[in-house]
């Protein structure tokens, strides 16, 4: 099994994205670094009220999603077959220093800080799916809690012990996710803006996690 369909590295990266959102909403104006669909919403509702400076708020960090996902397929096309390095290496290395650099931006910058954090979330969601071979996202909820209790679902019907240990892994990547959104959101009340090189150190103990797999093969 790969490093990056760990259990251990998904928890982190799950708990680093919980800890993203909770930055932007409390610290960067109430936007949601990775929960598009609230931010869709309220985009929408503020366009209805004619309130456009404020729909844009929302929609540069649902632009900034696209973009990740689509730069992160394309490095992933490109370095998947390198011998030297692997390209999630590449994705974690560009998130850190996208969130390295959204930590000394000031509050006069909130709308392209969110667009980088979610620029990050992008990537990092399109380039880690899976944990112990189950498909997963470690920047949101929704689809996690609809794979564990349809797995739950499934042993108590079943009493199959893999379907039971599938939704384990659900609900733990969900608490871990939970976890660091309330770290974040205590946290982010006493750091402010720099709450998010929290995220970055993360991220750096993922690598780390990544190259000691690979030294050890």
């Amino acid at each position: 099994m790969q490093t990056s369909e760990s259990f251990v590295l998904s928890a982190l990266l799950s708990f680093s994205g919980g800890l993203q959102d909770a930055y932007t909403y409390n610290v960067r104006g109430r936007v949601f670094a990775n929960a598009q669909t609230g931010n869709v919403v309220l985009m929408s509702q503020s366009f209805m009220q004619g309130e456009i400076a404020r729909g844009l708020h929302y929609m540069g960090p649902l632009a900034a999603f696209a973009l990740g996902i689509f730069i992160a397929e394309r490095i992933e096309n490109r370095y998947k077959d390198s011998k030297s390095f692997h390209w999630r290496q590449i994705i974690i290395l560009i998130e850190m220093i996208v969130l390295a650099v959204v930590g000394v931006m000031s509050s006069k910058l909130d709308i392209p800080a969110n667009m980088l954090v979610s620029f990050a979330c992008a990537m990092q969601v399109q380039t880690f799916r899976t944990v112990r071979g189950y498909g997963y996202a470690s920047t949101m909820c929704i689809g996690n809690l609809r794979s564990g209790t349809e797995s739950f679902s499934q042993y108590l019907r079943s009493k199959n012990k893999d379907a039971l240990f599938k939704s384990l892994h659900f609900f733990g990547i969900i608490l871990f996710f939970a976890i660091g959104a309330g770290f974040g959101g205590v946290v982010s009340y006493m750091l402010g803006i720099r709450t998010i090189w929290i995220s970055a150190v993360l991220l750096l103990l993922a690598a780390i996690m990544m190259i000691q797999k690979k030294a050890s093969i």
